[in-house]
């Protein structure tokens, strides 16, 4: 709402609060913060203050008085990171207390069913609550907390992995949830029951178990967002720096858990859907995945022959793009497909062809530098839609220059959009958005969508136009790289530590 107020002004030089603006990584007051306990968390859950400056002991003490604004923007940031944790912890102990341990359901499932669905649930709660005491204690250390980061960094080295154990089991505790709802009748009313109770405030029994994983990410965003307000080559900055990249080291591994057990499934299933006509390739591999798949059109003839119909100059053609290699089919019956090119990831380039005409509007080369018979070939290619198009070239040869940015440099300013609705990926190559995220946009479409790059995780993907909205404001577009490269300053520094030593 700032984002949009400050967008709104007709005059630019106003814009000088750009500062305050919140970006993808600065948590807003909602519902939840609104509730959360506070200075003693675990004793005393119905606090009704929300911010370190509403406190009776702050507000008493004189210390607003003392401390400069940004100085009680960093309180105010540590101090929601404890509160959250505190929220956090008593949604777990909900979980735990008010499902996995209720006398009913424990006589409807069996042991290995409520050992997928609860998976070490336990575990997790267990790390929750030694972090959160950690965390009380220094809050009740000092009425100017001194620093919560250093213990962010303590409890995510020694302690963080069995989060990658619960949201690693995420795709068989989905699966199995579906299966036991589908199945047992008895399951599937205890669950409805014990939903309605007033402890759960309306929200689904699936919404508990996923709270692991939102909040492994939501702590990294908590701390990003302490590090825009902590001072510059401060000691504070270094041990945010450190409690950043420790976060996002368990983020990743919980993303990849999630991802390797679903991605040896899908290779497995299309295995079997194909037949080939050449030398057979070896599709399984532990390092391979699926990036995009779907039927374009091949031009099967001159494309200067005029007499022939759009429908016969073109044939089906369906491809398989994996993240090393691509492979060329063409359907056949009983949903299967027979297999008559292949070509590595990295030996494939790609060409827009421009002001064709109709019959060839959407159309691109696919060039295979080295195909299966070791020779260079051709492709012309045929997609449904300008953003097929542009999607199949980009995930075709992603390093590509994009329409406002290329991949290998960072411009002081391109086009940036906010999310203002939630959305959920519904391709390998689409992103899925939480509301607020900033991203920066490398390539769009006139039919609608947008292929950009989150400012806070670097993740790149397609999603559509209406789920953002452009950020207008240069100021806030400034404010957000800068944030955006100081979070990330100290993961820069060791690539390019890494890349002069590759060159050497």
């Amino acid at each position: 709402e700032t984002r949009r107020l400050q967008d709104a002004q007709t005059d630019p030089e106003e814009c000088s609060a750009s500062e305050e603006v919140p970006s993808e990584a600065e948590p807003t007051n909602t519902a939840e913060s609104r509730t959360l306990p506070q200075i003693s968390l675990l004793r005393n859950s119905t606090s009704r203050f929300n911010l370190w400056q509403d406190l009776p002991e702050i507000r008493s003490s004189g210390v607003l008085n003392i401390l400069q604004p940004d100085e009680i923007k960093l309180q105010e940031a540590m101090f929601e990171l404890v509160t959250s944790e505190a929220s956090y912890y008593k949604s777990l102990n909900l979980l735990v207390s008010h499902f996995m341990e209720n006398e009913r359901l424990k006589k409807i499932l069996h042991p290995s069913e409520a050992h997928i669905l609860f998976s070490n649930v336990l575990d997790v709660m267990a790390v929750s609550e030694r972090f959160l005491l950690d965390l009380e204690q220094r809050v009740e250390e000092n009425i100017v907390i001194s620093d919560v980061c250093d213990i962010v960094y303590q409890h995510t080295v020694n302690h963080f992995s069995v989060y990658v154990t619960y949201v690693s089991n995420q795709t068989y505790q989905e699966r199995a949830y579906k299966q036991l709802l589908q199945d047992k009748t008895a399951f599937r009313e205890v669950i409805s029951q014990l939903e309605m109770d007033p402890k759960c405030k309306g929200l689904p029994f699936s919404s508990f178990l996923i709270l692991p994983f939102q909040r492994i990410t939501r702590l990294k965003l908590l701390v990003q967002n302490i590090l825009k307000k902590v001072e510059e080559k401060s000691e504070k900055e270094t041990t945010a720096l450190e409690a950043h990249k420790e976060l996002e080291t368990v983020v990743k591994a919980c993303n990849e858990g999630v991802r390797k057990m679903s991605r040896t499934e899908q290779m497995i299933s299309i295995q079997k859907k194909l037949e080939f006509k050449i030398k057979s390739v070896p599709i399984i591999s532990h390092s391979r995945w699926l990036l995009k798949q779907g039927e374009l059109q091949q031009m099967n003839g001159p494309k200067t022959s005029r007499t022939l119909r759009t429908k016969k100059l073109f044939r089906e053609i369906y491809l398989f793009l994996f993240n090393d290699l691509l492979v060329l089919c063409r359907q056949i019956p009983g949903d299967k497909y027979q297999v008559f090119d292949s070509a590595p990831r990295g030996l494939l380039r790609v060409e827009e062809l421009e002001d064709q005409g109709q019959s060839l509007a959407n159309v691109f080369i696919l060039r295979l530098l080295e195909n299966t018979d070791d020779r260079e070939v051709s492709y012309m290619l045929k997609a449904s839609s300008q953003s097929e198009m542009k999607r199949w070239m980009i995930s075709l040869a992603p390093n590509r220059r994009t329409k406002f940015v290329s991949f290998t440099s960072r411009l002081l300013d391109c086009p940036q959009v906010q999310c203002v609705h939630p959305y959920v990926a519904q391709q390998p190559d689409e992103l899925s958005l939480e509301l607020a995220d900033v991203l920066n946009i490398l390539d769009k479409t006139d039919d609608g969508w947008i292929f950009g790059e989150r400012l806070h995780d670097q993740e790149r993907g397609w999603f559509p136009s209406s789920m953002g909205e452009e950020i207008l404001n240069p100021k806030i577009r400034s404010q957000n790289l800068k944030e955006c490269f100081r979070v990330h300053k100290s993961d820069d520094s060791q690539r390019r530590k890494l890349g002069s030593r590759n060159r050497q």
